[in-house]
């Protein structure tokens, strides 16, 4: 008996310390959604989109350097873009298109990558994604634009980021 109260005690001592490790790891580990909303509060307008590698409406906006211009010429502005229903983060699709080395790009993978109805992730930050690509426009924490319903020309993304840029009169 009483070599089973030590190793009882072992048991428990070895719990208690994997616990307190997964504790320090949480701690410090961001969800993908706690990235976007850390990054969103910051100053100026971010650039959330939602896509996947394997959807066709998500990589249209990849040919002829469209994304990788768009992202240059919008230094100021900070893009995620955030891979939803896959398991492949599409790093590789983008930095051959061009997209992922600059600065104010950042790629993150949604933990979540069922594409089946009832099982994936249809809101994030408590607004629904519905299709892909989602692409969502906030300035200093606020949401000023929410495209849900697929592709977008890059000239009206141009001008919304520009109206959202705007100092706006109450």
């Amino acid at each position: 008996m009483k070599w089973f109260r030590g190793f009882l005690t072992a048991v428990v001592l070895a719990l208690g310390f994997a616990a307190g490790v997964g504790e320090s790891r949480a701690a410090t580990f961001k969800t993908e959604e706690e990235q976007v909303a850390e990054a969103i509060k910051g100053k100026g307008v971010t650039v959330v989109h939602f896509w996947a590698p394997w959807n066709t409406h998500s990589t249209a906006g990849l040919a002829k350097s469209g994304w990788s211009t768009f992202i240059d010429t919008n230094a100021e502005t900070t893009f995620l873009f955030v891979t939803a229903w896959s398991n492949d983060d599409g790093r590789a699709l983008l930095e051959k298109n061009g997209v992922g080395t600059q600065a104010n790009f950042k790629l993150l993978l949604h933990p979540n990558a069922s594409r089946k109805e009832g099982e994936r992730f249809d809101r994030f930050l408590g607004l629904p994604v519905t299709w892909l690509p989602t692409t969502w426009i906030f300035r200093d924490g606020k949401l000023c634009y929410a495209l849900n319903f697929g592709e977008v020309r890059f000239p009206l993304l141009q001008q919304l980021i520009r109206d959202a840029g705007e100092t706006w009169e109450k």
